[in-house]
């Protein structure tokens, strides 16, 4: 069960070196997930509770960050005028 706790804290900082983006936000998810599972393992009431309240931040995140375009397109030149 150790391993899957490593598991989280590995997760979540990967989704910090994505910055704030939804992918970050689903590692964040993830590895909360896995830090929880551990929590409960260990029988922590008090880092039960904030993970929970962790991942229900990594939920509300993942639901407000836009999906980004994964189609490449040119910006717009601009015209310049005589």
């Amino acid at each position: 069960m150790k391993a899957v706790g490593a598991a989280g804290i590995l997760v979540i900082s990967a989704g910090v070196l994505k910055g704030q983006t939804r992918v970050a936000a689903l590692l964040y998810i993830i590895g909360g997930s896995c830090l929880e599972a551990y929590s409960i393992y260990i029988g922590d009431a008090v880092f039960i509770i904030l993970q929970l309240l962790f991942i229900l931040t990594s939920c509300i995140a993942f639901i407000k960050t836009k999906p980004q375009k994964t189609g490449k397109t040119e910006p717009k030149k601009s015209k310049k005028r005589k």
